[in-house]
């Protein structure tokens, strides 16, 4: 993975990680040692899909870069079902607080995506070519249109 993509996955995973800590304060608190449980379980998915989910968005980006917004609006899509999947599936568990699980698991998905978000806009990266064939005095020949 290139450093950008380090930089940003590390400036999503980081938040993420530390409102999963909070949650599974408030959830040790509110219900016990499965509701602590519960937000870390859910914590662990949300950066665990997350994290797949940018990394292969990044890699299609690279690949296939024409199909780099459609993808990215399927990848959250498929995201945000899996995550719906996961909270039906576990609904009825007796391993852990769904109540807890279910609410960091929004939170959760809620600060990746802001973080994510921050991230992307507070990086640096080109979108354009620089051009290396400006002339060494820093005049380019531009077309104007008509012949001289």
């Amino acid at each position: 993975m290139p450093s950008n993509d380090v930089r940003i996955l590390a400036q999503a995973a980081v938040p993420t990680a530390a409102v999963g800590a909070a949650a599974a304060v408030v959830s040790a608190v509110v219900a016990g040692g499965e509701g602590a449980i519960g937000a870390v379980v859910a914590i662990l998915v949300v950066i665990l899909f997350m994290g797949i989910g940018l990394y292969v968005l990044q890699r299609t980006a690279k690949s296939l870069p024409h199909l780099f917004q459609a993808m990215g609006l399927m990848l959250y899509a498929a995201q945000i079902l899996l995550l719906f999947v996961f909270v039906a599936a576990f609904k009825n568990t007796t391993l852990f607080n769904p109540r807890a699980f279910a609410l960091t698991l929004v939170v959760g998905t809620l600060t990746w995506i802001a973080a994510q978000t921050r991230a992307h806009m507070k990086s640096k990266i080109l979108y354009v070519e620089p051009d290396s064939e400006a002339s060494p005095k820093g005049d380019r020949s531009e077309k104007s249109g008509r012949s001289s």
